[in-house]
């Protein structure tokens, strides 16, 4: 008998707990990862090439745990692997005191997060199937980010007087929390398959994946190259006094804040509309950049909402879409490649930000923009394809 859609949700609403409390975690941490390589001695160029770094080493690692999961069916063995080195890296921070030592720990909360995400994903997809894509989806993507809107507010609470130590090893609550809350999951729903009915799981060449899902990697791709990630944003913030060192964290959590807010609203779009309310959040992320780096205070803070928007009705109709494209027997190696090509696009991307960063703010901006508008083409023709 197919689970209910009560039930559906209660799962879903359990793993955005656990995501919840995870970004509490490593958002928290992330607002002010900047900062604090900046204090430990690292340049605009090191900030953008850790930042990359770490999510290259999440991305890629995406695509090996996507297709062991897939091979071995055990999605939660592999969630429960990658949370625990993804929110264990980020109170050691507070011990780090070379920032050698702090890009090691950066690189492996990211990594952790790789190793779980797929995972996750497939088994959301599964509860999401249930209730919409897009509304499934959405609601983990809000809950994911309400976290990741109290984390950096609690970070600039603790951070008084600059003290990051002290701000990184508080967080270490919330990750036991997280932990705690994934444990009762795994024991209230240990086969989430079951959301998702037999036949709609074909095997053999139903599962091969479409043209369609490559030309939307592509689109991806695109995306994440003009992605400016918030470590370099805040690094400008600091470098040009814009904000103080306990208000960096709150420009990021407004951000977070919009964000979640966008990623219910588009959720039901993309279930009504399709690739429509993905192009949209690509317009509002190109023009947070200008705002971003051009701007004073306000205009940049302005920026940063936009920020959130943009990052919010992204998310969630790009791993909706991936769920629509893709057969279940395949979605864990899907996600994997979606997130390995977005992964090293991110870190190109990022590598090449920071470095024209010392060069011109005008080329940063420039190629931010440009990189995010080439993709609307390209997810246009995927959606056509896949209509």
């Amino acid at each position: 008998m197919p689970a209910s859609r009560a039930s559906a949700i209660r799962f879903i609403v359990a793993l955005g707990m656990v995501s919840l409390l995870a970004d509490v975690t490593y958002e928290g941490a992330r607002s002010i990862n900047g900062p604090f390589l900046a204090t430990l001695g690292a340049g605009a160029a090191v900030v953008g090439i850790v930042s990359g770094a770490g999510e290259l080493a999440g991305y890629v690692l995406r695509l090996a745990s996507g297709v062991a999961a897939d091979r071995k069916r055990r999605y939660w063995a592999f969630a429960i692997a990658g949370y625990v080195v993804n929110l264990l890296a980020v109170p050691l921070l507070g011990f780090a005191n070379h920032w050698g030592m702090a890009a090691a720990l950066i690189i492996a909360e990211r990594a952790g997060k790789g190793i779980r995400t797929p995972s996750r994903d497939v088994m959301l997809s599964e509860a999401a199937h249930v209730v919409g894509r897009g509304w499934g989806f959405g609601l983990h993507e809000f809950m994911d980010q309400t976290g990741a809107f109290l984390g950096p507010l609690m970070v600039a609470v603790a951070l008084t007087g600059s003290h990051y130590p002290r701000a990184y090893l508080l967080l270490a609550i919330p990750a036991g929390l997280a932990l705690a809350v994934l444990v009762a999951a795994v024991r209230l729903y240990p086969d989430p398959s079951r959301f998702e009915e037999p036949a709609e799981h074909p095997t053999g060449a139903a599962t091969a994946l479409p043209r369609a899902f490559w030309i939307y990697i592509a689109a991806a791709g695109l995306l994440a190259a003009g992605f400016v990630d918030f470590p370099l944003i805040a690094f400008h913030f600091h470098q040009t006094a814009l904000a103080s060192p306990s208000a960096i964290p709150v420009f990021y959590s407004v951000a977070m804040g919009v964000e979640a807010l966008a990623a219910l609203l588009f959720g039901r779009l993309f279930d009504r509309i399709g690739v429509a309310a993905l192009i949209a959040g690509v317009l509002l992320s190109a023009a947070s950049s200008p705002l971003v780096f051009f701007g004073s205070f306000y205009p940049a803070l302005a920026g940063m909402a936009l920020w959130g928007a943009g990052m919010g009705a992204q998310q969630t109709p790009l791993r909706a879409k991936i769920a629509a494209l893709v057969p279940a027997p395949r979605r864990g190696a899907a996600y994997g490649i979606f997130n390995t090509v977005y992964g090293v696009l991110w870190f190109v991307g990022s590598s090449a930000i920071g470095i024209l960063y010392g060069w011109s703010l005008a080329a940063v901006v420039a190629f931010a923009v440009t990189a995010q508008l080439a993709a609307i083409p390209l997810l246009l023709f995927a959606g056509r394809k896949s209509a």
